[in-house]
């Protein structure tokens, strides 16, 4: 349960003094919320200044510097009335010079109340020099001396949101914190001493009420204990996760390798070393005493799904089942089309569960888990459903991690208390994003390429030469070749200038006729595999998709890669896209087809592309580049967005985060100590709280 001192903070900002339905719409639209609560109280918090107004400068109008924020002193002289288009003109001066105020949207009788001719006023703005007289645009405040004593020297500025006005979230931001609770500290006092932090709320109250400019800044005091604060709720939550993983007990696996064995006879390449190593730590924790819980990052190409299948029949040899799952069903479909010539090879029996099944499938499939018939199952997020039951389910592989939320992770946990997991993404993950998504895991990588992958020819090439792109690929078709074609939208957009996959189909179809396809996210799943089996049959020449073939799909034949927009993507995409090629023994070629002029961060991350093939090092420079979002691809659903932590800024908080957590669960793992209970307060405060319910029923 929340500590009910929390409640005030996650009732609806409609619970502030001046909030209306109105203004909670607006809010709701800025700050997020579901409904019927809408934004709420906690939501205005967290909601952190950008930048302040310093308006301690104020100088004699002859000496103030033009284009930076000042405060002056001047008396009105005289209105001239808006003619046409031009401004409503209010001349003022002091005894050193004169001054312009311009308002370009008049209101003229509140402009003549808050400026009336010969009393002074303090007008806040920047001044700028129009046809050689000091002139003020739009200033952003202008009072008497009763309310210069009320105006605060350094005023917050927050990101606001189209119906919103500055001082409605400011004084929002104020009740909200009015609302703040003084909370009993969760931060060790000896770290928070060295590290020079305030204390929670003060923090808060500083932001939100800054004395200085320096006190917003992402790299101040105020703003580093509150993003370290939310790292480590995060930091806890995922240790707690899998603390409790580790708690169940876990049923020891050893297998007899006969299996596996005729797997590795059937294959015709022999294992990397890299694979070899991953293959005996995933060994070791499903022999262990207790539960595995294992991260395997492997680059594009370098046989995640070989050491799936062996990982899988070392849990058949030990009389279990195992699952793959995967977050398509074209991905699951590739899987098992993978695996099934290696899998009866060695005798293992394998099965399929989608979202697609028609009823008598299904009933047949779940019959033959339930009864043992089916050693190993390939399924989509189907396999979390209630009634998909097993024999005795021994390991489950989680292909594409970070696009499965919490909730069906740890569904697919409660199949079977002692049940194996191992976690496979195609993304190389930096050690920092590992810390972040998954806590501390263990994790191995794949870094090296089966041998026979040949090296990709990466080229940028502008889309003003599209027709030599086109004629090229036309020679390409001539001997036999088959391409993608990657467009970023599936339908013309109004907002982005970018080249729709139904347009760029009609174009190519036009040209090399009944042998272009297309595939999109929006097609029937029917229609999307039809169109995928006449393109692997060779039917189709060209392809013509949005990202939905970006992971796992695996056609040899492919040699050539065209991606339209390429600067619109992220690094971990356009990678993840390049790897569909090169399969095969022929020679490939990716073409990154990109609009001019480039800014400086899209020109380096194609430059990156056009250099190495190395996803860990394309993925720690997108971490510089971009930030973490782009790292991981979309944002999923189960990925933790920061309300206050920046990771661009605050990732070095990270470790330590990790080692706190860590350190707390092992001296104090139901948090019962004062810290343990003022730590499930931050739980609950950044709303970490979900994933340690879901963990314990679990």
């Amino acid at each position: 349960m929340r500590p009910t001192i929390l409640n005030p903070l996650f009732a609806s900002v409609s619970s502030l003094p001046g909030i209306g339905p109105k203004l909670v719409k607006v809010l709701t639209r800025l700050l997020g919320g579901t409904e019927p609560v809408g934004a709420r109280v906690i939501d205005a918090l967290f909601h952190l200044p950008s930048g302040v107004l310093d308006r301690r400068l104020r100088p004699k109008l002859i000496d103030a510097p033009f284009e930076v924020l000042v405060m002056v002193a001047v008396t009105p002289e005289r209105y001239i009335p808006s003619t046409g288009r031009g401004p409503f003109r209010v001349y003022c001066s002091d005894d050193t010079a004169d001054l312009m105020l311009a308002f370009f949207v008049p209101q003229t009788a509140w402009i003549e109340n808050a400026l009336p001719i010969g009393q002074k006023r303090w007008v806040s703005g920047k001044i700028e020099l129009f046809d050689g007289i000091r002139q003020m645009a739009h200033p952003d405040r202008m009072v008497d001396e009763a309310g210069l004593k009320a105006l605060p020297l350094i005023e917050p500025v927050y990101p606001l949101t189209e119906g919103l006005y500055p001082r409605q979230i400011q004084k929002a931001a104020q009740e909200a914190l009015a609302k703040t609770p003084e909370l009993a500290e969760w931060q060790d006092p000896a770290w928070l001493k060295s590290q020079n932090w305030p204390g929670f709320r003060e923090a808060l109250a500083s932001i939100h009420s800054p004395q200085t400019p320096e006190a917003v800044a992402l790299d101040a005091p105020e703003r580093l204990r509150l993003a370290y604060d939310e790292l480590l709720a995060s930091q806890l939550a995922l240790a707690m996760v899998r603390a409790s993983n580790k708690a169940l007990p876990g049923l020891a696996v050893e297998g007899t390798g006969a299996i596996t064995a005729k797997i590795e006879a059937a294959l015709p390449f022999s294992l990397t070393s890299s694979q070899v190593t991953a293959l005996a730590d995933i060994r070791a924790d499903m022999a262990g005493p207790t539960r595995m819980l294992r991260l395997l990052q492997g680059d594009v190409g370098s046989g995640k799904t070989v050491v799936a299948l062996l990982a899988m029949a070392t849990m058949v040899e030990g009389g279990r089942q195992a699952a793959l799952m995967a977050p398509t069903e074209i991905l699951a479909r590739q899987h098992l089309a993978t695996i099934r010539p290696l899998a009866d090879a060695a005798g293992l029996r394998l099965g399929i569960v989608t979202g697609r099944d028609k009823p008598k499938e299904r009933a047949r499939m779940q019959e033959a888990l339930r009864s043992g018939e089916i050693d190993i199952v390939v399924g989509t997020h189907a396999l979390f459903q209630e009634e998909v039951e097993f024999r005795d389910l021994g390991l489950a592989i989680v292909d594409e991690q970070h696009r499965f939320g919490v909730h069906q992770r740890l569904a697919l946990g409660r199949k079977n208390a002692a049940i194996d997991v191992l976690v496979m993404t195609a993304t190389p993950i930096p050690r920092s994003l590992v810390l972040t998504y998954f806590g501390d895991m263990d994790a191995s990588a794949l870094r090296e390429k089966p041998a026979g992958r040949k090296p990709v020819d990466t080229r940028l090439i502008s889309l003003e030469r599209l027709g030599e792109v086109v004629s090229g690929l036309g020679r390409l078709l001539q001997t036999g070749a088959r391409a993608y074609w990657v467009c970023p939208l599936i339908a013309e957009s109004e907002t982005l200038d970018v080249a729709a996959a139904e347009d760029r189909y009609n174009h190519l179809a036009s040209i090399f006729g009944d042998k272009v396809g297309l595939l999109h996210g929006q097609m029937k799943g029917t229609d999307k595999d039809a169109v995928m089996a006449r393109f692997i049959a060779g039917d189709l020449r060209v392809l013509v998709s949005t990202t939905v073939i970006e992971v796992g799909v695996n056609v040899p034949e492919a040699t050539v890669m065209v991606v339209e927009h390429a600067e619109r993507f992220g690094l971990a995409q356009l990678h993840q896209l390049r790897g569909r090629i090169g399969r095969g023994s022929d020679k490939s070629t990716c073409l990154l087809l990109y609009k001019g002029p480039l800014g400086e961060v899209a020109k380096k991350r194609l430059e990156i592309m056009r250099e190495t093939e190395d996803g860990f090092r394309i993925a720690e420079e997108d971490l510089k580049l971009r930030g973490e979002g782009d790292v991981l691809g979309t944002r999923q659903s189960g990925m933790p967005g920061f309300k206050v932590a920046n990771l661009d800024v605050h990732r070095h908080l990270l470790p330590t985060a990790n080692d706190d957590a860590r350190l707390v669960l092992a001296r104090d793992p139901q948090l019962t100590s004062p810290r343990g209970e003022a730590l499930r307060a931050l739980l609950y405060l950044f709303e970490r709280d979900e994933a340690v319910r879901l963990l314990r029923s679990g």
